[in-house]
């Protein structure tokens, strides 16, 4: 997902320049509509598909599960499948997953700040 394009052979192509600017090359991870709120639900700890689902209010499952397997593709995130009855499959942020704290901290530093600049009507 994110910067990220499949095409109708199958093959991800990514954006021009991901390889040799690192601001092409973050946003090619990061940017996604939803990979940021995921990232940021899972920093907080561990999570089951549908609590993802629930707290991540308008995401549609196929969305979900497509933005996640990217996420996994990407080895942002972790996904392992616990053998019981029903299946129990929890996702969890890798250390390259858990490297990207510091980008969100300060976008939701930065996010807060804004909200209260904001006049109050």
């Amino acid at each position: 997902m994110g910067g990220r394009m499949t095409m109708q052979d199958g093959k991800t192509r990514f954006p021009e320049g991901h390889l040799t600017c690192p601001v092409r090359r973050t946003l090619s991870v990061i940017s996604g509509k939803w990979t940021l709120l995921i990232l940021h639900e899972l920093m907080v700890q561990p999570r089951r598909f549908n609590a993802l689902k629930r707290d991540l209010n308008g995401i549609s499952q196929r969305l979900l599960t497509a933005q996640l397997k990217a996420m996994v593709e990407e080895g942002l995130v972790h996904r392992e499948v616990h053998d019981v009855v029903p299946p129990h499959v929890e996702y969890s942020l890798t250390a390259k997953g858990h490297s990207l704290k510091p980008v969100i901290d300060a976008l939701e530093a930065w996010g807060a700040a804004e909200i209260a600049a904001e006049p109050a009507g």
